[in-house]
């Protein structure tokens, strides 16, 4: 039998182990050993003017410097992203980053918000062979997508968007076999979509939009079979929809809105059976929807076919879909009588937008419990469900008691063509109509010869005046929408917008718990009385602010609220949304970018830093320039908003700063319409103490 090892056996063993765990985790992040990278560095730092406090002189870069990722003693990445430059560097800044070609090991360049303008230039995709991610949104640059980019074997991460690039996609980009992710949207790119694209067979993500890019769909995409996410909304695409797309299985999300697209919606469009996402509003689509093309989209949440020339029926097997939240098919030429509503039990969480069609008939029951319903300009008769409140939209249809409907002779006339019997409103006959003003004028008289002349003077004047206020009422009320409303169509009611599909971009529920770690209380910001604030990293290494609302804790109108300003609203001086998760009925997440700089509440104290190559507290010529900033930012929701919009929570607190202390306002869920038809409810919002935050560390978020 073994005997038992001696307390000093154990000791030396427990040490052998604690130095060679010490030592394996102190390789992992060795001291920078590369002298030519060393000096690459301090040359990257030079030439991007950064500041001290992020690069410090005397720190060892891969131990002190923010965004500097060693492995092995050798720089692996590099991200620059909310970083700022000294005052000497902000004057000329260029895309001076020629030091990068010495770091030989590089894998991540992220300058995503990092300002580098001018144009790629050819070493990049030459150099960096080693290079897997390359973030450069909105950071200004310019000029044409160098073809040199095609060599970079490794990359599997391309992030190009918002900026000012031109000239055609080049076609070397196709070689990038390992390509996961392709971001080119918002900028100026033209000529038709590469054919090459269709080898890249890793892509999972590709966002084309907001661009000028022309010509067909290319078939070739159906063969990415990797592919979630397709975005080529906002160009001038033309030809028809292919039906290989259709081949696409695991495609989530479908965006091909705004273009020029003409055909049917194929039917083959049906075997998406992972699509939760179809937007294909603002085209020339045409011919009618088929039931085939819908009754596999067992997950589809939203679909968008707004502005189009479909005609027909609705497809039955939509209104049994319970999984949809958002349905727009405004602006079409639908017809027929609407099936009952009252299949969905998770209805309070869906948006209808039918108007601007030729539905006829009775109302739907049960249309009291929807979120939102769009049913003007159509030819809908009858009374209204007693269960239908501020909800829904109704006007310029043929409906009883209603106001602002359309002429009973054009609803008589468009009944008689289809051979269908019209009420004529509930109106009394002609008949009845002239006996009860016979006996109104007797009455008049009878009051004149009684002596009560002066009364009745009194009323016309106040009639006159109640008139008058009506017409203005009336005026208002037609303009009543946040931004300019379509031509042709009734703006939506000012307190909820029905196109919240269309804000920022659909995460899932599945990425924002890798973004946040779980929502872990190490990235926990602050509670909020509308949610929970949490820090959170996207996989591009660009830092945001994930909002997080309980619906259960919270009146879905103030959630509906802040969504409706972000969608109808933007402005440089309003915090910017990234996107947003709509999975959980119970819980909506909300992605805003990352202020650098907190809110105005502790920038107001920072002490300055002598070792820096800038002041860290505020002089007084930012101060001005934060409050001009803030009130640029109030100005526009007062005065450029119709109708006026009221923030009712301003605050230190709820000016955030951006890297170069631009002011962003938050607390936007505290934001109401002023309406224009009831003084004393714009005085009651104008009074109303909003809710404020709990009390959480000083520099933290208050997006509430």
């Amino acid at each position: 039998m073994e005997a038992h090892r001696s307390p000093p056996e154990v000791v030396l063993t427990l040490l052998v182990l604690l130095v060679f765990v010490s030592c394996f985790a102190r390789a992992q992040n060795n001291p920078l050993r590369n002298n030519t990278e060393r000096s690459a560095l301090f040359d990257l730092r030079s030439s991007l003017g950064l500041r001290a406090k992020d690069w410090p002189r005397r720190g060892e870069p891969c131990w002190n410097w923010t965004g500097v990722a060693c492995q092995n003693g050798r720089v692996v990445g590099i991200s620059v992203s909310g970083l700022q430059r000294t005052r000497a560097g902000s004057v000329n800044p260029q895309f001076a980053v020629a030091s990068l070609a010495n770091l030989s090991l590089l894998a991540t360049f992220n300058s995503s918000g990092f300002a580098l303008p001018g144009s790629i230039p050819d070493w990049l995709g030459q150099s960096l062979s080693a290079l897997q991610v390359l973030d450069l949104r909105s950071a200004s640059v310019r000029g044409p997508i160098p073809q040199s980019l095609g060599s970079l074997g490794s990359l599997h991460s391309l992030y190009l968007s918002g900026n000012s690039l031109t000239g055609a996609i080049p076609s070397q980009l196709g070689q990038l076999s390992a390509l996961s992710v392709l971001n080119l949207s918002q900028n100026s790119l033209t000529g038709p979509i590469p054919q090459t694209f269709s080898t890249l067979s890793n892509l999972i993500s590709l966002d084309l939009s907001s661009n000028y890019l022309s010509g067909p769909v290319p078939p070739g995409l159906a063969n990415l079979t990797k592919l979630q996410f397709l975005n080529l909304s906002s160009n001038i695409l033309t030809a028809s929809i292919p039906n290989q797309l259709g081949q696409l299985f695991q495609l989530v999300e479908l965006d091909l809105s705004s273009n020029n697209l003409m055909g049917t919606v194929p039917v083959d469009l049906g075997g998406l059976r992972s699509l939760q996402k179809m937007l294909l509003g603002n085209n020339g689509l045409q011919g009618s929807l088929s039931d085939k093309l819908f009754s596999n989209l067992t997950r589809l949440q939203f679909l968008v076919l707004s502005d189009n020339k479909i005609e027909g029926d609705i497809p039955g097997v939509l209104w049994s879909m319970h999984g949809l939240r958002f349905l727009d098919v405004s602006g079409n030429n639908f017809t027929g009588v609407l099936a009952n509503l009252s299949w969905n039990v998770n209805s309070t969480n869906t948006m209808f937008n039918l108007s601007n069609n030729l539905f006829y008939g009775a109302l739907p029951t049960s249309l009291g419990k929807f979120s939102l319903i769009d049913f003007s300009g159509n030819y809908f008769q009858g009374k209204v469900p007693n269960d239908i409140e501020t909800n829904a939209s109704l006007n310029r249809n043929c409906l009883q008691s209603v106001m602002d409907q359309r002429s009973s002779e054009d609803c008589r006339l468009f009944y008689a063509e289809r051979n269908l019997s019209f009420d004529n409103f509930g109106a009394p006959s002609p008949a009845e109509s002239s006996t009860k003003s016979n006996k109104r004028w007797i009455f008049i008289l009878a009051g004149l010869f009684g002596g009560l002349g002066f009364i009745v003077l009194l009323v016309l004047v106040l009639l006159l005046l109640l008139r008058r206020c009506d017409k203005r009422i009336a005026s208002q009320r037609e303009i009543a929408n946040v931004g300019p409303a379509p031509e042709g169509r009734s703006p939506l009611p000012a307190k909820v917008s029905i196109n919240s599909s269309g804000v920022g971009e659909l995460f899932t529920y599945e990425q924002i718990l890798h973004y946040t770690d779980g929502f872990s209380e190490i990235n926990l910001i602050k509670h909020g009385h509308s949610g929970d604030l949490f820090r959170g990293i996207l996989e591009s290494g660009a830092p945001v602010v994930v909002k997080r609302v309980d619906l259960r804790a919270l009146k879905k109108e103030s959630y509906m609220m802040e969504l409706d300003v972000l969608n109808k609203v933007s402005h440089m001086r309003l915090v910017p949304l990234l996107g947003h998760c709509l999975e959980h009925d119970s819980e909506k997440l909300l992605v805003y970018k990352y202020m650098p700089n907190g809110d105005l509440s502790n920038s107001l104290y920072r002490v300055t830093n002598l070792e820096d190559d800038n002041l860290q507290s505020l002089d007084w010529i930012t101060r001005l320039k934060i409050a001009i900033g803030a009130a640029e930012g109030l100005s526009y929701l007062h005065h450029e908003c119709s109708p006026p919009l009221v923030h009712r929570d301003v605050q230190a607190s709820s000016i955030l700063l951006d890297d170069k202390f631009e002011v962003r306002l938050g607390s936007l869920s505290e934001v109401h319409a002023q309406e224009g038809d009831s003084h004393q409810n714009v005085i009651t919002k104008l009074l109303r103490k909003p809710q404020t935050s709990e009390q959480g560390s000083s520099g933290t978020y208050n997006l509430h």
